[in-house]
């Protein structure tokens, strides 16, 4: 089959899709991942054809609007900005998936390409598989990813309606208006079906759903459909000839292992203050770390000997050597750590599913439950941290999920479901 992914977003958006790809491709597949340009020699390093996104998501994330809205852990805020955003990105995306899908045979993608690629599979006549890396599709079992805390309200009665709440009146609405105005300029379709917008096109079809997660993180919710399947995560590892800084070895190797703390592509109002609060919680706790810098630009000026400074490194070589992790609760981060079995803590910038997944590992008992980032002290974090490295029960349930996750192969069953279109 020749199967083209549409993939936007930040890093640990792309590579669970680019992992995706790879298993395809291996599988005999000709894959094409339709991403930002950033991203061309990761996809071609995994022999893919790659069709260009236009947008810089990096660029995004470090305009001083999107940064004052994430400062603010507002969802409303984000919300509206996105909006105004989206309404450029979702034209271009539309007519960037129009190329990348002209000779295809299935069109695979999450909630970005839900608005950018759905249209252009429906104008096409082409399936449409939607693969998640949250439990998107509405269940009694869970609330909508925006809602964690809705989880335990009512006995979990308001569940499912939170799912309708979430897409209805909150996502779609904020791409309603610039979707709709792609489909009829771009692809000359009418507007998308009101109330659930491209979410309608899939009510008689019986295309397999795919959710990258583990089953031992979300299980599979009882009320879904046959053709919903929980595949396990889809882990995109370094290539074997890569190696680590030697300095960064060497820090491993002269003393305990240390935390990890980066926040991905969330960007701080603040940078150096935001430093100057992760190194204030590790002298506090006691503990040596290790941060990483990434989009957010986090200052490494005058870092103390107990703490080393990286751009970026693969989760997978690095989280098994640390004692927890601390990160944004991006669905990506959060499956590395839980994955090397290491407690977590989340500290949520967007209200989406930073929260969900915080939450979730909390309720695991791997983890400690989220702190919003607007409200994260260096006293707040520093007890976090002393709690995630030295409660065992959280360790000893950490190391068994891992254990757990790491005989998965969500790359291989996802090739086998598709492998059946």
């Amino acid at each position: 089959m020749n199967i083209t992914i549409i993939a936007p977003g930040a890093q640990g958006d792309v590579r669970p899709y680019v992992a995706l790809g790879k298993g395809l491709h291996e599988a005999g597949h000709a894959v094409r991942v339709a991403t930002h340009e950033n991203f061309a020699s990761l996809v071609a390093g995994c022999g893919l054809a790659f069709a260009t996104l236009h947008g810089d998501m990096e660029a995004l994330m470090r305009d001083e609007a999107v940064g004052d809205a994430l400062a603010k852990n507002n969802l409303l805020a984000q919300f509206s900005l996105m909006k105004k955003k989206l309404v450029v990105l979702n034209e271009q995306w539309m007519r960037d998936c129009l190329d990348a899908c002209q000779d295809a045979d299935v069109v695979v993608g999450g909630f970005g390409g839900l608005v950018a690629g759905q249209p252009v599979a429906e104008k096409l006549g082409l399936p449409f598989v939607q693969a998640w890396m949250v439990p998107f599709m509405p269940t009694r079992a869970l609330p909508a990813v925006s809602f964690p805390m809705l989880r335990n309200w009512l006995g979990g009665r308001l569940n499912r309606p939170s799912h309708v709440l979430g897409w209805r009146w909150m996502a779609w609405p904020m791409q309603r208006a610039s979707v709709d105005l792609a489909r009829r300029s771009v692809l000359g379709l009418p507007p998308a079906p009101r109330p659930d917008g491209p979410m309608a096109y899939f009510e008689k079809r019986t295309w397999p759903v795919l959710n990258a997660f583990s089953e031992h993180v979300v299980p599979r919710p009882a009320d879904w459909a046959a053709h919903l399947h929980v595949t396990g995560y889809w882990f995109l590892d370094p290539p074997p000839d890569w190696q680590p800084p030697a300095a960064l070895v060497e820090f491993l190797r002269t003393g305990p292992p240390p935390v990890y703390v980066g926040f991905g592509s969330m960007s701080h109002g603040d940078p150096q203050a935001a430093t100057r609060r992760v190194l204030e919680a590790l002298r506090i706790s006691g503990q040596r770390g290790i941060l990483l810098s990434g989009w957010g630009g986090m200052s490494g000026a005058d870092l103390p000997d107990s703490v080393y400074m990286i751009d970026s490194v693969p989760h997978s070589w690095l989280f098994p050597q640390v004692a927890a992790v601390v990160h944004h609760g991006g669905a990506g981060t959060t499956a590395a750590g839980l994955r090397a079995g290491k407690p977590t803590l989340c500290v949520p910038f967007i209200s989406l599913d930073q929260n969900f997944w915080g939450w979730r590992v909390a309720d695991l008992g791997v983890g400690l439950p989220p702190i919003s980032s607007n409200r994260l002290t260096a006293e707040k974090l520093a007890q976090a941290i002393t709690t995630a490295v030295n409660d065992s029960g959280m360790g000893q349930r950490a190391v068994a999920l891992g254990a757990k996750i790491r005989a998965e192969d969500g790359v291989r069953r996802a090739v086998e479901i598709l492998g059946k279109l």
